[in-house]
């Protein structure tokens, strides 16, 4: 029966034996890529960040929920202990410009060009008639 198998697998200009090993090869190959777990391809590992995640997120939101009064007190109070950095004095004189560089002026207007759009080369002409 084996001998039979080999006969119709034959591969004409080469060895019978070739075409059992790599009928056997590809089999091995198909078998291995089936068998392959997911986290080969980086699913397994990206699917446990986004569970880790996850469960940070609800106990974040479940301290939240429990804090409930407390945490608007809690951020009240920030908002009153807050002191606004004082600033600079300005000079609001009508001589004084706190700009250093002078306005830079627009570009000029360009003339609308007809037909092409690219530059043209002025090459020398060559006496074609010579």
């Amino acid at each position: 029966m084996l001998q039979d198998l080999v006969d119709k697998l034959a591969v004409p200009g080469m060895p019978p034996w070739v075409s059992v090993v790599l009928l056997v090869a590809i089999a091995i190959s198909v078998l291995a890529f089936l068998a392959m777990p997911f986290s080969v391809f980086g699913v397994k590992s990206r699917l446990e960040a986004i569970e880790a995640e996850l469960a940070d997120l609800r106990a974040d939101l479940r301290s939240m929920m429990r804090q409930g009064p407390a945490l608007s007190a809690a951020r009240a109070t920030v908002e009153e202990d807050y002191v606004a950095p004082p600033r600079a004095a300005v000079p609001r004189t009508p001589d004084f410009d706190p700009r250093v560089a002078p306005p830079v002026p627009p570009p000029p207007a360009r003339p609308a060009r007809s037909g092409r759009a690219e530059p043209r080369l002025d090459w020398p002409k060559a006496d074609r008639g010579a």
